[in-house]
């Protein structure tokens, strides 16, 4: 046997010289990782740990019930619950079925080319800063005509379209081809598989993608600032054509004042919406591993 049959590089099970430093890179590799997730909580841990420290003490049942203060009074965020509930809901009926069929058609009709063009421009449009949107808006629609709920609902769709297609066409795609074929191969018609077959089975991952999305733009600031900031009554109100308050907006404003009961009335809406952040994932978590055990079940 030649030197070049010992020392063959291919030979799977020759031992290998480098054996205990690529053990102890690994090491290191696992180390650095468990140190830089560590980092993460504990600047998530931090972040919390400020914000309960700082609002908990002037969150009560008067500050979620009561209208924002007039001068020299107490006042609460029910106007601005009330505003951004209004906001978002009308942002989610806008956005959710136009994301769904965009999704349905880069997932189920579109070409090679058709859908990696699409799935760029949702990538895109998924990374304009909010504030551009704001300012989108503002110019095409509030000049000229005023601030509106319905234009910040607008503002808060256009970031929710991307969000909601980019994740239901995700998780279309991940539907067994087998379940489309079977029924294509009944004579259902394509529409028909889409909607019987297709849909229900991607229905967890949609409503997280969904929740995920209503998440996000119910703390998005900048595009309510140029559509709806300008509040002239602190009463709860529903009327839509008119500018609403909103919790961004509201802890914005109350940040910036120089009143320290001001200042804690900030910090007890950013826990209120942090709170609501929260339960918006844990939805989403539920809702995803629900679904995930049926399909396992099934």
């Amino acid at each position: 046997m030649s030197v070049a049959e010992i020392n063959d590089p291919y030979d799977i099970t020759a031992t290998s010289n480098n054996l205990g430093r690529r053990r102890r890179i690994q090491q290191l590799a696992a180390v650095v990782a468990l140190l830089s997730a560590l980092v993460a909580v504990l600047i998530l841990a931090l972040v919390l740990g400020t914000v309960l420290y700082k609002g908990l003490s002037q969150l009560d049942l008067d500050f979620l019930t009561k209208s924002s203060a007039l001068f020299g009074e107490t006042g609460g965020i029910a106007d601005a619950l009330v505003g951004s509930a209004i906001m978002v809901g009308i942002a989610t009926i806008m956005a959710v079925p136009v994301a769904i069929l965009v999704a349905i058609y880069i997932a189920e009709y579109a070409g090679p080319k058709a859908a990696s063009f699409f799935r760029v421009v949702l990538d895109v449009l998924n990374g304009v800063p909010a504030i551009i949107v704001g300012i989108f808006i503002y110019g095409v629609l509030v000049v000229g005509h005023g601030q509106s709920a319905v234009y910040g609902a607008m503002a808060l769709s256009i970031l929710m379209i991307p969000m909601v297609a980019r994740a239901t066409q995700e998780v279309l795609e991940l539907v067994p081809r087998h379940l489309r074929e079977a029924s294509l191969a009944l004579g259902v018609p394509r529409w028909r598989t889409v909607y019987s077959i297709v849909l229900p089975t991607a229905i967890g991952g949609m409503l997280t993608g969904i929740v995920i999305a209503v998440a996000r733009v119910a703390g998005e600031t900048a595009p309510l600032i140029f559509t709806s900031s300008i509040v002239t009554s602190n009463n709860v109100s529903f009327d839509v054509h008119n500018a609403l308050p909103t919790l961004p907006v509201r802890i914005f404003t109350l940040s910036e004042s120089a009143s320290p009961d001001d200042q804690a009335a900030a910090w007890a809406a950013a826990l209120v919406l942090i709170a609501f952040v929260l339960v918006m994932n844990i939805l989403a978590k539920f809702f995803a591993g629900r679904k995930r055990k049926s399909l396992e079940g099934a």
